[in-house]
């Protein structure tokens, strides 16, 4: 199967400076999370869902942005929530 939403990779850096170093909200909130997860249609960081605010997830269901890449160090691979489909991009 081949992932329908590959048009909606925009970016592959996140959009806030700092936000590579923690999920963005996690880091307002002073909370702390487990891994964390780039959307590759606006740079937005997010924390895993096995992190206790799952704020990645939270974001594609308040914006419908389909995928996401891991940001953990040695993964590389992406997310389609709307195919749920795994996937490596170059």
């Amino acid at each position: 199967m081949e992932c329908a939403h590959l048009g909606s990779v925009k970016t592959d850096k996140p959009r806030a400076k700092g936000s590579d170093a923690g999920c963005e909200e996690c880091l307002r909130l002073g909370d702390s999370w487990v891994h964390l997860r780039l959307c590759r249609t606006c740079g937005h960081v997010g924390c895993c869902d096995e992190s206790k605010n799952k704020h990645a997830t939270k974001h594609y269901h308040a914006t419908q942005h389909p995928i996401i890449t891991s940001l953990e160090p040695g993964e590389g691979w992406s997310w389609c929530y709307v195919d749920e489909l795994a996937m490596e991009l170059a």
